[in-house]
């Protein structure tokens, strides 16, 4: 979540802000649907079952940390990308990898408590990032601040995940609300960042750092909605 120096978009005109605002979230729906459209060939093509068996064959905590993980780095990827092309690469390659960690979670959702809880959790978090974005642009408030506290939260959940494993208990329905919480605060802070400090030929990497945090809550929000059934 490094700092980008050059010129950002809010030193610009109005018709350069709309039109970078507007590029950036016409790419992250179509990193949403990208996402979505693997998800449906996963399951439709029966591929989903024997890769969710494999992941889950090993701790479920494991497939937890990778998530946060690979969560972690897009922003970092998205950062350090320069050309376009590596944009989209990055970008794509991002959805692809996340697609491929829900597999394991939406298959047990479809198998313990139906598809329902999947649309449920999907329109919580659209609702959730709608407010927190709303938040940003009507308040104006830059919330960069929150940088330094996210990456000790991340570290401290991935620390909380490893010793899950090690010492074998569950890490439950609070840990749940507690990273639903944190995505939260990282749809605040990337929202910032894409207001007031991105320059604007940085749209897809924007893109690309905000559904990372929209993945991070749509998958805390999943897990809470299973832990109630």
């Amino acid at each position: 979540m490094d700092t980008l120096y050059r010129t950002p978009v809010a030193a610009l005109g109005d018709d350069a802000r709309a039109a970078f605002l507007t590029r950036t979230y016409a790419h992250l729906l179509g990193a949403i649907l990208l996402f979505a459209l693997i998800e449906v060939f996963f399951f439709t093509s029966g591929i989903a079952e024997p890769m969710a068996r494999a992941m889950t064959s090993v701790s479920w905590l494991l497939v937890l940390g990778g998530f946060v993980v690979v969560s972690w780095f897009a922003s970092s990827a998205a950062a350090r990308a320069e050309s376009k092309a590596a944009q989209y690469g990055a970008l794509g390659a991002f959805v692809l990898a996340e697609a491929v960690i829900f597999v394991p979670l939406l298959w047990i959702a479809e198998q313990s408590v139906g598809g329902g809880v999947i649309a449920s959790a999907a329109w919580v978090t659209l609702l959730g990032f709608s407010a927190l974005t709303a938040i940003v642009f009507f308040t104006g408030k830059d919330f960069s601040f929150l940088g330094g506290l996210l990456k000790w939260a991340f570290v401290l959940a991935l620390v909380a995940i490893v010793a899950g494993v090690l010492f074998g208990f569950e890490l439950g329905t609070w840990f749940s609300v507690a990273m639903i919480g944190l995505a939260g605060a990282a749809i605040l802070y990337d929202t910032s960042k894409v207001l007031h400090h991105y320059p604007e030929d940085r749209y897809v990497s924007a893109a690309l750092e905000l559904f990372a945090s929209v993945a991070l809550m749509f998958w805390y929000v999943l897990r809470l909605f299973m832990s109630r059934d």
